[in-house]
């Protein structure tokens, strides 16, 4: 479904998370103790959820809060969180504020009201804690509570960010367990990495081990169809079969940017048949969006490709021993020099900050974009491919 500002909106998938996470069936009540849902990069998760899901949540009478922890990656997680919230709670206590305004007609009067705490020490040394927060936002205000955190496993590897998260829990059992509470604090985290959101709801040592994890889904062929009848009405505009589109934008990884793009080279294939140059098109833009994202690792060098390659080829949940003896002579091997055990943890804290991976327990590595590491493995079995047809064939002896 479309708008005038020319976007799809998904208002029945909305709504049934919505009413999912709001209004819970007896199969649905695991959502109380939090919902993660996972999808790969640049697939529409955070378009879904700033357009469809928030409205839909804000239409059934919820108060939401939304940080994305790749807003700003100088700053740590649970600065982020912390700031959003008091930036909420700050607005509640403006009169007139357009979040007032939102809630006319509930518990939230237009004057605003107080906090029994100030909002800028919540989070800090002797000020509120988040529980303490959202217990006394719920039990004043009288509604529901949804804190978004789009990119949640930016929380893991550090110990601020596993603070953040027993700070969620603590405050998520404050409102949920208490008895006669006139709302409830509900908790989505959203993720590129399925295996580290998977960890994250199944691990005991983690915080929101229990809660319940689900799969982002992509867009289908509904959207592509929306997307070329939203083209159709420029004149002269060249189109390809519906059924070609979908397949290039399967191709593409479901990714709404590429599709477009695709679409607009289209229009420079002049006498081409459409559905043959839109499959070449998808193809290469595909490749191409591989090629960028493994740039990007092939800047550390070929010491750090050679870390990088360890943990993409490794276990999924994250990769062990890159500092350990048969590692740095693996290193030593493909770098042709003598590697010390600083070099790779440099290297290793490098890509960290890139995002390039993450660490998800102490020592073990993982990629943070399980995309890249399909590309990574890819590529390593095209050059395995092509090693073995460069191979002389064996001398027939009989």
């Amino acid at each position: 479904m479309s708008d005038t500002t020319g976007l799809f909106h998904r208002e029945t998938y909305a709504a049934q998370m919505a009413e999912q996470l709001l209004n819970p069936g007896p199969l649905d009540e695991s959502t109380r103790s939090g919902v993660f849902l996972s999808g790969i990069r640049r697939v529409g998760k955070t378009t879904f959820l700033r357009q469809d899901l928030i409205p839909a949540l804000e239409t059934r009478g919820a108060l939401v809060i939304y940080v994305d922890l790749w807003v700003d990656r100088t700053k740590n997680p649970s600065a982020l969180v912390h700031e959003a919230v008091r930036n909420t709670l700050r607005q509640l206590q403006t009169p007139g504020s357009g979040l007032l305004q939102r809630f006319k007609g509930l518990n939230l009067g237009a004057a605003g009201f107080s906090f029994g705490f100030q909002l800028d020490d919540v989070g800090q040394p002797g000020g509120a804690t988040l529980a303490q927060a959202f217990e006394e936002l719920v039990n004043t205000a009288h509604i529901n509570v949804v804190l978004i955190v789009d990119e949640v496993q930016q929380t893991l590897g550090t110990e601020e960010g596993f603070a953040l998260l027993h700070a969620l829990k603590a405050a998520r059992d404050a409102v949920n367990a208490r008895p006669g509470m006139p709302g409830r604090l509900l908790f989505i985290g959203t993720g590129s990495h399925k295996s580290l959101l998977a960890d994250m709801t199944s691990r005991r040592a983690q915080p929101f081990a229990g809660a319940h994890l689900v799969s982002y889904l992509v867009l289908d062929r509904e959207f592509v169809q929306w997307q070329l009848q939203r083209i159709a009405a420029t004149p002269g505009v060249v189109l390809p079969s519906l059924d070609t589109a979908w397949q290039g934008f399967q191709t593409m990884g479901h990714r709404p940017e590429e599709l477009l793009k695709a679409l607009r080279q289209l229009q420079q294939a002049h006498g081409t048949d459409p559905d043959t140059a839109l499959r070449i098109i998808c193809a290469t833009l595909a490749d191409a969006a591989a090629d960028v994202e493994l740039k990007a690792v092939e800047e550390f060098g070929e010491l750090g490709k050679a870390v990088f390659e360890r943990i993409a080829t490794g276990p999924e949940d994250g990769a062990t021993g890159l500092f350990g003896v048969d590692a740095l002579a693996a290193y030593a091997d493909r770098t042709s020099s003598v590697v010390e055990t600083s070099q790779v943890q440099n290297i290793v804290d490098k890509m960290v900050s890139a995002n390039l991976i993450l660490r998800p327990t102490h020592g073990k590595y993982t990629v943070a974009d399980p995309f890249v590491r399909k590309v990574w493995r890819d590529k390593l079995a095209q050059l395995a491919q092509l090693a073995q047809l460069a191979q002389p064939p064996k001398a027939d002896l009989t």
